[in-house]
């Protein structure tokens, strides 16, 4: 059931990831330069209330040092990438086991 979970999440993400590739691409054709949405810019679209207290809560809870140089570097990333790398990620987490050859024990 996890694996199912898995791949369906790895799958939307992917799809979410084509999206936003194709956004940036009628974009950059209208714009005649190349254009991409980073992370930080959609997820302020979606909620700019949550990424402002990410970082108090990153910089308290968890360790400062991953603030700066990790989520700041993500945030800054092409959401295209980002979203494909984690789709695929959870899609090969949640990939079927291949069957055995031969004897089982």
């Amino acid at each position: 059931m996890i694996r199912f979970i898995l791949r369906v999440l790895g799958l939307w993400i992917l799809a979410a990831a084509f999206i936003v590739l194709i956004y940036d691409g009628t974009r950059s054709i209208a714009g005649s330069q190349v254009l991409v949405t980073p992370v930080g810019e959609i997820w302020n679209d979606i909620n700019a209330n949550s990424l402002l207290l990410l970082q108090p809560a990153i910089e308290r809870h968890v360790a400062v040092w991953l603030w700066n140089p990790v989520l700041l570097t993500v945030l800054t990333a092409p959401a295209a990438l980002v979203f494909a790398i984690l789709g695929a990620i959870l899609m090969l987490l949640g990939r079927k086991k291949k069957p055995l050859i031969g004897y089982a024990r």
